[in-house]
C-alpha cells in the first residue's frame, strides 16, 4: 500500500513538472532584476571572472585552499567545481569561499549517482545504468530529487547530470554504466525526469555529454574521440535526447571534447567549435540555457590548445560557462585580445554574465548561506534516499532465465539449498537474506579447487550462485574472470542452479557459463541493496519486473526480461515504505537497553513486520549474564505457551475445516478414555478459550522427587533404554509409563466451582491427544511436516538439539530444583519435559523471524508463499473474541486485547488483533488493521525462574507502545480507531 502512495506522489509530482514545461530554461524563473542590477555594476574584469569555474579540493593542502582564494578575492571567479574530498570539509571550505566572494559563488560538482562521485562518508545511488532497467520515470524522478536535496544540504548548487549519452557502444570506456541505456527514447524518457526532480528543488541539471559520448570505443580525457556518424543517425540517437531535455527546460547542457565530422569537419573539438555550439544548439536546437565546457584539462583539447588559449576559443565557440580552467590569469588576458581583436564583443559577454546571473538567482543566491557542518554526514544518508534506492533495484533486477519457473523458488519442503558466491568484492547480504527463507549453506568459490566445491555441492537440490565485481566506480572492470565462467558451467551440469550476477549487464557478453543455469537473474550491480532484492525474488518476497537497458550478448538485447510473481512471502524493507517512522521504531533499543541494564533479560529478538515486509529486525544483548555469546539473528528460543497458538492451534483450525472436529462438541466424543470423568462433557470451544473450568496448572514433576528433591528411580534414569526413551534434559530420561501416569492426573483433576475465563495448560494436553489419534503422527511430527517445513520456518520445531547446534539455542532457567542443570535446547515447562520434550502446550523453539513467517500466514488470513494452509473463514472465526460478553478476552487459543485495565497489549492495538505470550519472556502479535506483526524473544526465566522484571518494567507491551507510535499513516490510524469503536 505504501509503495503504491508513494509512487503515486513520485508520479504526481514528476506529471506536474512535465506539464509545466515550457521549453524556456529554468534558470529565466530567477530575478531578473537582481541579474541586471549586478551585472551593471560589474567592471570588465568582473564580468570576465564569472565565466570560469574553478577545480577545488577539499582533501588538499592550504596551499591549495590561499590558490583558490586568490583566484575568489583576485580573479573575481563565479564559481568552484569540487572534486575529491569529504562532506564536513567541503562545507567549511564553502562557507569561507563564498564568505570572500564579492558576487556569490556557484558551487558545482559530478554527482550522477550522488556526491559519493567525488565525497567520502556520502550516500551513493545506483547507476544510471541500473535505473534505466526500471524504465520507470518515477524512479528517476526520485533519485534526481534525493540528490539535489543532498546537494543543497553541503551548498552544491550544480549537479553535472544526467548523463544523457546513449551508451550504444559496449565497448565505451567512459560512458558505459553512467548511461541510462542504448534505447534514446528511453534515456530521454529518465534523463527527464532526472533533471525534473533536480530542479524541482532548485538545483539546476546539466545534461551531458553534447553532441553524443555514448558511441566513442575512446576516453575524452585522454584523447579526442571521433563520433562519425551522418547527420541523420546523430539526430536519431545521440541528439534525440537532448531535443527532450531542451523541451523541457533544462537548466545547462555540458559540451564534449569529440569530433563530430558531420556536424564540424575542421576537426575542431565539440567544445570548441561555433558550428556545433552557436549554429546548432543555440540557433537550430533553439537551446537558451547556460552551456559548459566539459573540463578544459581533458586531453581531448589540453593536448592541442595550451591554457588561456582553449579558454578563449571555448568562450569565441558560444560556451558560457569555461570549466576548469587552469590559468585564470592569462585567460583573461586571452579573451580582452579576442574583445580588442573583434572575434568577441562585450555584448556577448553581457549576454554571458546576465544568464550566469540569472541562474545564480533562480539557485537562491542573492543572499549567502550558511553551510552548518554539524550532523551533515548523518543528514546525507536519510531514509527518504535509502527508500529510493532500494525501491530502484526492486524495479531494476531482472530475470533472464527462468527455465520451469524456478523463481520464484516454491516448494521448500525438505530441500537442501546452497549458496556459492564468487568475485571481487564479495557481499554477505545476499545470502544473509537467502537464509531468512530456508537453511540455505555457504560456499565460498576459490580458484583451483573446482572438483572440491563440485563434490561438496552434488548433493544439494538447488545452488544459488552469487558472482561479483567491483561496485568501486562504472569504470572498473566487470569482466567475470575465466576461471569463474568454466566452474559455472560445471556447476549448471551437475545441479539445477540459479545464477545471479551483481555486476554491469556487458558482463553477460563473455559470462558464457551463465547461459546454462536454469535460473539467471541480472543485478547490475554489488551492493547491499540489490543483493537483498535479489535474494527476495529468488523465494518470491518480490516479483521481477526489471528489462535490460543494454544489449548484452547475442542471447539477451535491450528490453528482455521475464516478469516473475510474489508468493507474498515475507519481504525486508525500510520502515518509511510502510508508513512507519524510523526514528520513532529506534525507541525500542532504549526500551531494550533498560531491560537488560536491569537484568530483565539477558538479550532479545525483536522483529516489527508491516504490510507483509520486515522493517525492524534486531538482536540484542547476550544468551547469558557472562556476556559470552552474543544474540545473533539465527538463535533460537524457547517460545513457551505460543507453542499454543504456533504448533497445536493451526492442527486444530485444519481439522475443524476438514469437518474431523466439532469445535461445539464434548472432548469425550474424541477421547473416549475421559468417560466416567468430569472432562467428558467439556466443551472444545470453551476449552480453547480457557472458558471451561479447568484447573490453572498442576505441577506434575513434585510428584517425581523425593523427600530430598532428588529424581525417583522409578521415574527417571540418567541412560536411554527401551524403559526410559523421554529424553527431559541432558542426561536425564523419564520412563515410559510417564505420559499415562501425567495424563490421570489430568483426568483425576477437579474443575474450578464457577465456568468463568482462567488460563489453564491442561487443555492442550488433551488436544494434543486428538491430534495425534487423527492424524496418527507425533505433534512434532506433523507440524514440522506439514507445516514448519513448507513455511520455510526452518528454526521452528520441537526438540531443537535434534537438528541443532547448542550453542546456537539460547539457554532459559538453571533449574536447581528439578533437572539440576542449566537448559539449553531442552524444553523448560516442567510438564512438557516429562513427556520427552513434546506437549500441545510447551516444547517449541524458534528463532523471531521464522515465528513471523508463522503470524503472516495468520494475517494473510490463512495463506503464505503461495500455499494456502487454512481458510480465511477458519483463520477469522479462531481470530474473533469468543465470549466478551463475559468479560472473557480470548478468541479460540489465540490471545485477544485486554477488554479494560491491563492485559497482554499495550492497550493501543485494534480489538481485531491477536497473538499469545510465554513464560520464557516471548510474544507473538499480529494486527489485521494495521497489518502489523510484532516478535519478542528473550530468556527472562534465565538464570532463574523466579525473576519478573520483565513484567514490571511492562517492555514487551511498551515496545508494542513504541511501533503504534511510530505510525506516520493517519488514514490507517483513523482506520484503526474507526474499527475499534465499531466493534466496541
Amino acid at each position: 500500500m505504501q509503495r503504491i502512495k508513494t509512487l503515486l506522489f513520485t508520479s504526481l509530482l514528476f506529471i506536474i513538472s512535465m506539464v509545466a514545461a515550457s521549453g524556456q530554461s529554468v534558470i529565466y524563473e530567477g530575478d531578473t532584476a537582481w541579474a541586471k542590477q549586478k551585472l551593471e555594476s560589474m567592471s570588465l574584469d568582473e564580468k570576465l571572472g564569472q565565466l570560469f569555474m574553478v577545480a577545488a579540493y577539499s582533501n588538499k593542502t592550504a596551499a591549495h585552499k590561499a590558490e583558490i582564494l586568490k583566484l575568489i578575492k583576485e580573479q573575481k571567479i563565479g564559481g568552484l567545481i569540487f572534486f575529491q574530498g569529504g562532506p564536513v570539509r567541503q562545507a567549511h571550505l564553502t562557507n569561507i569561499y563564498q564568505q570572500a566572494s564579492t558576487t556569490p559563488l556557484m558551487i558545482a560538482m559530478d554527482a550522477e549517482w550522488g556526491l559519493s562521485m567525488r565525497l567520502d562518508s556520502t550516500f551513493k545511488f545506483p547507476w544510471p545504468l541500473t535505473v534505466g532497467a526500471t524504465n520507470d520515470s518515477a524512479s528517476a524522478y526520485a533519485m534526481g530529487r534525493e540528490i539535489a536535496k543532498h546537494c543543497k544540504r553541503l551548498g552544491v548548487h550544480i549537479n553535472f547530470g544526467p548523463v544523457v549519452d546513449v551508451n550504444t557502444n559496449p565497448d565505451n570506456p567512459i560512458i558505459n554504466a553512467r548511461s541510462f541505456g542504448e534505447s534514446p527514447e528511453k534515456v530521454a524518457k529518465l534523463g527527464t525526469a532526472y533533471m525534473k526532480g533536480m530542479q524541482d528543488e532548485h538545483v539546476l541539471a546539466s545534461a551531458k555529454h553534447f553532441p553524443g559520448h555514448g558511441d566513442t570505443d575512446s576516453d575524452s580525457h585522454k584523447t579526442l574521440p571521433t563520433v562519425g556518424h551522418d547527420m541523420a543517425r546523430l539526430e536519431s540517437v545521440e541528439l534525440a535526447p537532448y531535443s527532450d531535455l531542451i523541451k523541457n527546460g533544462v537548466g545547462s547542457i555540458m559540451v564534449a571534447h569529440l569530433n563530430v565530422p558531420a556536424m564540424d569537419n575542421t576537426s575542431t573539438p565539440s567544445s570548441l567549435s561555433p558550428k556545433i555550439i552557436t549554429d546548432y544548439l543555440r540557433n537550430q536546437m533553439k537551446y537558451d540555457g547556460l552551456v559548459f565546457t566539459d573540463a578544459l584539462n581533458m586531453r581531448g583539447v589540453a593536448d592541442k590548445y595550451p591554457p588561456g588559449e582553449v579558454d578563449a576559443k571555448a568562450l569565441i565557440a558560444g560556451n558560457d560557462i569555461l570549466l576548469f580552467a587552469q590559468d585564470v590569469p592569462v585567460a583573461k588576458a586571452k579573451i580582452k585580445e579576442a574583445l580588442k581583436a573583434g572575434t568577441l564583443t562585450e555584448e556577448a559577454i553581457n549576454e554571458h554574465v546576465y544568464k550566469i546571473l540569472m541562474a545564480k538567482s533562480w539557485m537562491g543566491l542573492q543572499e549567502k548561506k550558511y553551510i552548518e557542518p554539524k550532523n551533515i554526514v548523518k543528514e546525507l544518508s536519510p531514509e527518504s534516499s535509502m527508500i529510493a534506492n532500494r525501491e530502484i533495484y526492486e524495479k531494476a533486477t531482472t530475470v533472464l532465465t527462468n527455465r520451469q519457473k524456478l523463481i520464484p523458488v516454491r516448494d521448500l519442503k525438505d530441500k537442501k539449498i546452497a549458496c556459492v558466491v564468487a568475485g571481487t568484492d564479495i557481499g554477505t547480504e545476499f545470502h544473509r537474506v537467502l537464509k531468512k527463507y530456508s537453511n540455505v549453506d555457504l560456499y565460498t568459490y576459490a580458484p583451483g579447487k573446482d572438483n572440491e566445491l563440485l563434490n561438496s555441492l552434488s548433493n544439494y537440490d538447488l545452488v544459488i550462485g552469487g558472482v561479483y565485481t567491483s561496485n568501486a566506480s562504472p569504470w572498473k572492470s566487470y569482466k567475470i574472470n575465466s576461471s569463474i565462467n568454466a566452474f559455472v558451467k560445471r556447476l549448471a551440469r551437475q545441479n539445477k542452479t540459479i545464477m545471479t550476477v551483481f555486476a554491469n549487464p556487458y558482463s553477460l557478453r563473455t559470462f558464457t557459463g551463465a547461459e546454462a543455469a536454469d535460473g539467471l537473474i541480472m543485478a547490475y550491480q554489488n551492493h547491499p541493496d540489490a543483493e537483498s532484492v535479489a535474494a527476495q525474488i529468488i523465494f518470491g518476497a518480490l516479483g521481477a519486473q526489471g528489462r535490460l537497458p543494454v544489449s548484452a550478448g547475442e542471447l539477451f538485447e535491450e528490453g528482455f526480461g521475464f516478469d516473475t510473481e510474489s508468493l507474498n512471502r515475507l519481504g525486508y524493507a525500510l520502515p518509511g515504505q510502510v508508513d512507519l517512522d524510523e526514528n520513532e521504531l529506534n525507541k525500542i533499543d532504549v526500551l531494550v537497553r533498560e531491560a537488560i541494564a536491569q537484568k530483565a533479560t539477558p538479550g532479545c529478538q525483536v522483529i516489527v513486520a508491516r504490510h507483509g515486509k520486515v522493517v525492524f529486525d534486531r538482536s540484542y544483548g547476550h544468551q547469558t549474564y557472562d556476556k559470552k555469546m552474543p544474540v545473533n539473528d539465527d538463535d533460537i528460543y524457547d517460545l513457551a505457551s505460543i507453542t499454543k497458538m504456533a504448533a497445536t492451534l493451526p492442527v486444530i483450525m485444519k481439522l475443524v475445516e476438514e469437518g474431523r472436529l466439532d469445535l461445539d462438541e464434548r472432548l469425550g466424543k474424541y477421547l473416549p478414555q475421559l468417560k466416567g470423568t468430569n472432562k467428558d462433557s467439556l466443551i472444545i470451544r470453551e476449552v480453547l478459550a480457557h472458558q471451561a473450568g479447568l484447573t490453572p496448572w498442576i505441577p506434575f514433576y513434585l510428584e517425581t522427587l523425593d523427600d530430598k528433591k532428588h529424581q525417583r528411580p522409578e521415574y527417571y534414569s540418567s541412560n536411554r533404554d527401551f524403559n526410559y526413551p523421554c529424553n527431559v534434559a541432558d542426561g536425564v530420561y523419564s520412563c515410559r509409563s510417564i505420559r499415562d501416569t501425567v495424563y490421570q492426573r489430568i483426568y483425576d483433576s477437579k474443575l474450578l466451582s464457577k465456568k468463568e475465563y482462567k488460563y489453564s495448560d491442561l487443555g492442550y494436553y488433551f488436544l494434543m491427544e486428538i491430534i495425534e489419534n487423527m492424524e496418527k503422527e507425533t505433534l512434532d511430527e506433523y507440524t514440522q511436516e506439514w507445516l514448519y517445513s513448507n513455511l520455510g520456518a526452518y528454526t521452528m520445531g520441537y526438540k531443537p538439539l535434534d537438528r541443532f547446534a547448542a550453542e546456537r539455542i539460547v539457554p532459559t532457567e538453571n533449574d536447581k530444583l528439578f533437572r539440576r542443570q542449566e537448559l539449553r535446547g531442552y524444553v523448560h515447562d516442567q510438564g512438557a519435559a516429562m513427556l520427552g520434550g513434546v506437549a500441545g502446550h510447551a516444547g517449541l523453539f524458534s528463532n523471531s523471524n521464522d515465528l513471523a513467517k508463522l503470524m503472516q500466514m495468520y494475517l494473510n488470513e490463512g495463506e503464505y508463499g503461495g500455499i494456502r494452509y487454512l481458510d480465511s473463514i477458519t483463520v477469522n472465526e479462531f481470530t474473533r473474541c469468543q465470549y466478551c460478553e463475559t468479560d472473557n478476552r480470548r478468541g479460540i487459543g489465540f490471545d485477544k486485547p485486554q477488554l479494560d485495565g491491563p492485559g497482554p497489549t499495550c492497550g493501543c492495538v485494534s480489538p481485531l488483533s491477536y497473538g499469545h505470550s510465554g513464560f520464557t519472556g516471548t510474544l507473538a502479535w499480529a494486527d489485521p488493521a494495521e497489518e502489523i506483526v510484532y516478535i519478542f524473544l528473550s530468556n527472562r526465566v534465565h538464570p532463574d525462574a523466579e525473576n519478573k522484571k520483565l513484567l514490571t518494567l511492562s517492555t514487551r507491551t511498551r515496545i508494542q507502545k513504541v511501533i503504534y507510535n511510530s505510525i506516520t499513516d493517519e488514514n490507517e490510524k483513523s482506520g484503526a480507531k474507526l474499527i475499534s469503536d465499531l466493534q466496541h
